[in-house]
Parts: structure tokens; sequence; C-alpha cells
């Protein structure tokens, strides 16, 4: 029912069902790949490096509408959530429109969030602007950077999306000192303005997602181009001068005089060219028509068809997972400085703060890990597992630390074990297949997304109750373990129904 990911490395269209040849795409693992994951990387900066850099904007906030912590941060949280939740309608737009189209308007409406949150009135307004519009913008960018670096490699997938993602710690810092010189030099709104205009450069991102597509035959008479066969067509009337001395020289009744030829000829060189022009128009039209349907079904069937996602075990686990997963990390990155005001460690913070510990081993774990996933003799489901179980354990034992030096270690650990994000779409691919990897992609995001979304409330609710953080680390790591046991349990029931199946078939033999 499902591809495997040996079937990518192949020409294909924009639509990755769409598969013309079985010749290996010269581009795949090379050429123009590496643009792709250039232009992967400065999405990661441009949108997940400003969601991280938001606390920047979010102190400004405060001054300027005086509202309560809480309901000021659901903007950042509404901005990061949406972006990662709209993951499977982005999906519908891949499959629409392919991946370019989709990622230019993504930074066209991102953009336009940021410029129109320049003129907030009030938090409720921001909630709109930047929470919604601007979130939803970025998962329409967000989403095809992360499917054509899979589509685009085949042998160095996971180096290629360590690579690509490392944008994100890039993006943290360049972001933070950017936001903060604006805001100090022009003030937020101007600053907003500004990022609006940098946020633009995601087009750009979007053009060099150049789809993969089949060099044409040059003899195959169909690459020939439509309108020079329908301008030399027997039946078709020359709008030339030659056609129409031909006409009005082909009946022996013709008695036009010299002076109504020209008239004559101009009228038909403007119903020719209104004839063309409606029938481009339709002809348009009519293919825009057949692939927002064929778009939509493919989508449509991906989700709840014969050959849904949903009918793979496997991937419902996934899911599970990716519903407890996300919060591990954005929590600590939430909650961090404040937890170390709790432990006076303010001026060990100010020199080197932790959170940017977490995000300079992010960079390099995110790489690390895609050249160890690489390697022939390791498995990247072993290493995605590993890793899971170490960042679990980094986050059980953070609330036990209550030194400057003990948290950066568990920083530092919480960093490199979160470097398995290079690894999801790897991951994903090799459970569904690279033909299903934009829907599949796009759910786990949506799960990530809601992740994100409750996560960090759910912490500082249960800090209102309990004067503590320790529970909400503690009770985060249970629900994180609980999504790893979903991963574990899975594979060993597919085992014995697998073996049960084999024994009842000897049995019959």
């Amino acid at each position: 029912m499902y591809t495997s990911h040996e079937d990518i490395g192949y020409d294909f269209e924009d639509d990755p069902k769409d598969k013309k040849t079985l010749k290996p795409h010269p581009n795949i693992d090379s050429g123009w790949a590496w643009m792709v994951v250039l232009s992967s990387f400065f999405v990661h900066i441009l949108i997940m490096g400003s969601q991280m850099a938001l606390g920047v904007l979010n102190v400004e906030w405060l001054e300027e509408f005086h509202q309560s912590r809480g309901l000021t941060a659901w903007v950042s949280s509404l901005s990061m959530g949406i972006t990662l939740i709209v993951g499977p309608f982005i999906g519908l737009f891949i499959n629409t429109c392919g991946c370019r189209r989709t990622a230019i308007i993504g930074g066209l409406v991102n953009s336009l969030g940021w410029v129109l949150s320049a003129y907030a009135a009030n938090v409720h307004y921001l909630f709109i602007t930047f929470g919604v519009t601007a979130g939803f913008g970025s998962g329409m960018a967000y989403l095809p950077a992360v499917v054509m670096v899979g589509r685009y490699f085949q042998k160095r997938r996971a180096l290629a999306q360590g690579l690509s993602t490392t944008g994100t710690g890039f993006g943290t810092f360049l972001m933070t000192v950017l936001l903060k010189y604006l805001c100090a030099e022009y003030g937020w709104r101007n600053a907003m303005f500004i990022q609006g205009a940098v946020s633009l450069n995601l087009c750009v991102c979007g053009a060099l997602m150049r789809p993969l597509s089949p060099g044409k035959d040059p003899n195959d008479p169909g690459g020939k181009d439509p309108r020079v066969v329908l301008a030399h067509s027997p039946g078709s009337r020359s709008s030339g001068p030659l056609g129409g001395a031909g006409e009005k020289g082909g009946g022996p009744g013709n008695e036009e005089t010299g002076g109504d030829a020209p008239a004559r000829a101009s009228q038909e060189k403007a119903g020719h060219r209104q004839t063309t022009c409606a029938f481009g128009v339709l002809k348009t039209a009519g293919r825009l028509t057949v692939r927002v349907r064929k778009g939509f079904r493919d989508w449509y069937s991906g989700y709840f068809g014969a050959a849904s996602l949903f009918t793979n075990r496997m991937f419902v686990a996934f899911i599970f997972w990716a519903l407890f997963a996300y919060s591990s990390f954005v929590i600590p990155f939430i909650h961090l400085p404040e937890i170390v005001n709790l432990y006076n460690l303010s001026e060990q913070n100010d020199v080197f703060p932790l959170t940017s510990i977490i995000a300079i081993v992010h960079i390099f774990a995110k790489v690390i890990l895609g050249v160890v996933a690489d390697l022939p003799c390791i498995s990247v489901w072993n290493v995605f597992l590993m890793a899971n179980f170490t960042l679990v354990l980094s986050i059980f034992i953070l609330p036990l630390m209550h030194t400057y030096a003990g948290l950066a270690v568990i920083c530092a650990l919480i960093g490199f074990s979160s470097g398995y994000f290079s690894l999801m779409p790897v991951v994903t691919e090799d459970l569904v297949g690279i033909e299903h990897l934009a829907n599949a992609y796009g759910i786990i995001i949506c799960a990530n997304g809601i992740s994100a979304l409750l996560g960090p409330p759910f912490a500082g609710w249960i800090y209102d109750i309990t004067e503590k953080y320790d529970f909400s680390f503690y009770i985060c790591g249970l629900l994180y373990m609980v999504g790893i046991l979903f991963l574990l349990v899975q594979p060993c029931i597919q085992m014995i129904e697998q073996s049960r199946k084999k024994y009842m078939d000897g049995a019959h033999v």
C-alpha cells in the first residue's frame, strides 16, 4: 500500500505521483539538490529562528499593552502552534499547486502578517494578524522546505535534513540580535514592519525550490509548442498578409475593392486574436480545474481513502509520540529564564544564557546525528530512539539541578538529544514512502504544533498550583515516555501478528 524510500531518486513532476520515467535524475544527491538545502536553511532561519526570538517582542508587548503575561504569551504560542498545526492543510496546497508556489504564497502571507501587526492597537489584534496570519504563512513556507529536501536526496537524506534544519539555531541568534537592535533604534512597531520586509526573502527561497522534472525528448512531437502547432495547423486561418491574400483570391466571384481589403483583413486579425485569447483562457481554466480536483482527490484519499495514512498503525503510533514530544523541547526554552531567577543564578546566566547552550549544541547535534544516521551500518530508527531516550532522561534530571554548572550540562544534553528533529522527515518517509511524505509530515508537525501550543501554558498552570516547575517537567517527561512506548510496542505487535500468520498458514498446509 505504501512505497518505500527506495522509490525516490527518479524523475517526477512537482506532484510526486506523476512519474514519467525510471531513469535516475541527475540532481538527486547532487547539483541543484544542495541549492534546495540552502533554500530550506534560510527558510528555517526566517521562520523558526524568528519564532524562537519572539521573547524580545513579548517584552515590548507587555510594556505597550499592560496585559497579563499569560494573555500576551498566547501571541507567540499561536504563531508557533499554527505554523505546525496547519501542516495537513498545507499538504492540500502542495498537492494542488506544488511546493514552489506554496512557499512563495506563504512568504507573502507571512510578510503581510508582520506588517499588519505593526499597527496593532491591542493584544487581541495581534492574535489575528501575527498569531493566525503570520503563523499560517509560516506554515505554508515551512512544510515545502522540508518536503523538497526529502525529494532531492536519497543516499544522504539525514545529512541534508540536518544541514537545512540547523537554520533554526542560527536563526535564533541572528533574529534575536536583529530584533533587539531594531526595537532599540526604531521601536517595536517599525521593527515588525522591517521584519515583514525581511520575510519577503521567503519568496526567494520558494523560487529556488525547483521541482524535479524529466528532460523532454527533442524528437518527441508532443514536446512542441502547442501555439506553434495551432498557428500552422491545416484548418487554421492565417493572420499573416499571405493568408489574407489567399483567402481573398481564392474564389472567382471575389469582387472586393482594394479599399475594403485592408479593413476586412484587420477585422479578421482582431477576431482571430479574440478567439485565440478566449481559447487560451478556457484551456488554462480547464487545466487548473483538473489540477485542483486531482490535488484534492490525492489529499483526501491520503487521509480518508482506502490508502489512508491512518491505516498504517506504525504511523498512528508516530502521531501519538509527536503529541507529547515537542513540548519537552519548548518548555525549557520558555521557562528556563524564570527558573534561573528562582535559583538566583541570573548573573551567571546573563554571561552565557542556558537557552544559548541548548541552541548551540542543537546546531551541531543535527549535523552529527544526520551523518551518523546515514552510515550504512547504522539504523536511522535506532539513532532516533536513542536520542529520544536521552532527551527524556534529561527532562527528568533537570529539576534536580540547582547550580549553573549542573543546569548547563543538562541543557547541553537537551540540545544534543533534540537534534533528532532532523531525522523526523527521514523516519516519516521510511514509514509511509516519498509519495505520502507531504501529507504524512503535515500530520506530524500538526501534532507537534498542538504540543507546542498547549505545553508552555500547561507548565505555567502547574506552577500556579504547586509554585514549582519540578512537577511540570516530571509530568511532561512521563507523557513523553508514553509516546516512546507507543513507538516500541507497535513493532512488537506487528512481529507477533506476522508470526501468528505464518503459524496459521503452516497449520493449514
